[in-house]
């Protein structure tokens, strides 16, 4: 669990979906079907502005029956995201995921945007090494690797 998150982003590739502090929440999330994806990043200009995601479509829009064509998406983003650096470790991004109830960190370098971390990025690691230590173990049990 000591990975860096540096190895996660090279192995997941260097997808990250932004969108524009100019839009509107419709336009949002068509850029978020468009990818399959459940949070898009807000950027104004260079700067990461904001983090808007299924949850907040359902809790700050539809709970609040506000017209998604109208509002604009700085109006119901998350403006003070929790970001990590790409040295974070595997256990690290998990703890704040558990911690504070989210599932997509950016990952920042030198204040400029590098990737997005996921909890499903996470899962998908974490049963990959299960997977392959307990190959390792068969392999071990059968007498085919020597110590």
């Amino acid at each position: 669990m000591n990975t860096t998150l540096t190895t996660l982003l090279e192995q997941k590739g260097g997808s990250v979906y932004t969108i524009s502090s100019t839009v509107t929440v419709a336009e949002a999330v068509q850029e978020m079907n468009a990818h399959k994806v459940g949070a898009v990043l807000v950027m104004h200009g260079l700067q990461l502005a904001g983090i808007f995601t299924e949850r907040d479509v359902l809790r700050r829009v539809v709970g609040a029956s506000l017209d998604p064509k109208l509002t604009p998406i700085t109006q119901v983003m998350t403006a003070n995201v929790l970001t990590v650096v790409p040295t974070a470790t595997v256990q690290e991004v998990m703890d704040v995921f558990t911690e504070k109830r989210c599932r997509h960190l950016p990952v920042m370098q030198a204040g400029r945007l590098v990737g997005v971390i996921s909890i499903g990025d996470v899962s998908r690691w974490v049963a990959n090494l299960h997977r392959v230590e307990a190959e390792s173990l068969r392999q071990y049990i059968a007498g085919g690797l020597s110590t």
